[in-house]
């Protein structure tokens, strides 16, 4: 089964970008760790940072305060901030007595933040001689959260490169393998391990693993399928292993969930008749679920203000399949090679714009009154106030949207300020 064409696009120089570089407003990559806790069953991310970062993970996670989270914070006192303390004996002292009260951790990121790199701690260094120390029980890694350098998702990217030099080196004389990269839920990670062995591709690989001790070799024969927009990073240090990255459109929607299993299908040699009989069940149930948002959605305009680096991909999808018009597509950085499959999709006369200078592009978005704005969350309370419908793009990061079976609930995540808007209705 083919993907079809669209009925309108642009090459991929085609269509104008708009680069600004101003204020911005944004999560920073400290956020990753929300859902990346939850992934890596045992492992443990520490933040060393300041009682702001402390405030930003737990408001942001909503853990209870019974609940044993997989992520703390290291917290820097006006002493280490001042230099009047030794922050890496504080910081050998935490983690000795994190790892004693949870034996259970097999793998601790510790978490660069603004104040840890405004003093210079050098948590690379950290990392090492913490691991030297606890191995083989415990693996200590570091990377880099601080919204000085990054976006939120970019927290994941950080992370996930961080964890490749850990890989084991793949055998060239084994099998192809296909390796999934980016960090999924778990039962979206299921349905598509299902249909990779529906279509005979018996081999496959999840990256970050559910279990730190599972990181998957990569090698000449690894095949490379990429689930998220945002790891740049992360896919350019698998390549330098030697695994070849396979282009296809990301798996928002049914038409891109189709084109993505068609890549790896096409790299395995899988016939078009039997990916058919496979894929075109789900496509089409699918394409039945996203129907009933499409009445709500069809013919009203989006406006991306740039968050997630989710933005061109989820603008090719609601232009496709659900009928909306985009103004502006709002992204903070642009990764051409990740994105080559999805510039040549997007709908034409929408405006792409990479980086961001909010005061900007707020009095493009008064002007051009859209129907519905995505943004974070600091923006869509004082939008909502001025009478726009907006969409929190956290939320497209935390919920299941990739694949089949939840394209109907990615659509009905736009289609929900509508329905919400109507009944506050008097």
């Amino acid at each position: 089964m083919t993907t079809p064409a669209p009925s309108a696009g642009c090459e991929s120089n085609a269509l104008p970008v708009l680069r600004e570089r101003g204020q911005r407003e944004v999560f920073c990559g400290l956020t990753g760790i929300v859902w990346l806790h939850r992934k890596i069953q045992d492992a443990f991310f520490l933040v060393v940072g300041s009682r702001t970062c402390a405030h930003l993970i737990q408001s942001a996670a909503g853990v209870m305060v019974f609940a044993e989270p997989r992520f703390g914070t290291a917290i820097m006192e006006e002493k280490d901030l001042a230099g009047l303390a030794d922050a890496n004996e504080e910081l050998d002292r935490v983690v000795d007595r994190l790892l004693a009260r949870r034996p259970d951790i097999k793998l601790l990121f510790l978490v660069g933040s603004c104040p840890s790199e405004v003093i210079k701690l050098d948590l690379s260094r950290a990392a090492q001689r913490l691991s030297t120390k606890h191995m083989p029980q415990v693996r200590v890694l570091n990377y880099s959260g601080s919204g000085i350098e990054t976006t939120f998702t970019q927290g994941e990217d950080a992370c996930l490169a961080a964890l490749v030099p850990e890989a084991p080196e793949a055998d060239d004389r084994t099998s192809p393998s296909l390796l999934v990269v980016g960090a999924l839920p778990d039962i979206v990670e299921d349905q598509f391990h299902r249909l990779f062995a529906e279509l005979g591709i018996a081999h496959v690989d999840f990256f970050p693993p559910r279990r730190a001790g599972n990181i998957p070799a990569i090698g000449p024969n690894t095949r490379m399928l990429v689930a998220q927009p945002f790891l740049g990073d992360t896919a350019r240090a698998i390549e330098a292993r030697g695994a070849k990255r396979l282009g296809a459109l990301f798996p928002f929607g049914a038409e891109g969930t189709t084109a993505w299993l068609k890549a790896a299908a096409d790299a395995w040699g899988v016939s078009e008749l039997d990916f058919r009989r496979v894929v075109a069940p789900h496509r089409e149930r699918a394409k039945r679920a996203l129907a009933r948002s499409r009445e709500t959605l069809a013919g009203r305009s989006i406006f991306f203000f740039p968050d997630s680096q989710l933005e061109p991909p989820l603008a090719r999808f609601l232009s496709e399949e659900l009928g909306m018009r985009a103004l502006e597509i709002g992204t903070p950085y642009l990764n051409r090679d990740l994105l080559e499959a999805e510039m040549k999709r997007l709908p034409e006369g929408a405006r792409l714009s990479e980086g961001q200078d909010v005061e900007k592009q707020l009095d493009r978005c008064r002007a051009e009154r859209p129907d519905l704005v995505v943004c974070g969350l600091g923006l869509a309370n004082p939008l909502e106030a001025e009478g726009m419908t907006t969409k929190w793009s956290i939320e497209l990061v935390f919920s299941p949207v990739h694949g089949f079976d939840q394209a109907g609930d990615l659509a009905a995540l736009f289609a929900r300020p509508f329905a919400r808007r109507a009944a506050l209705k008097v």
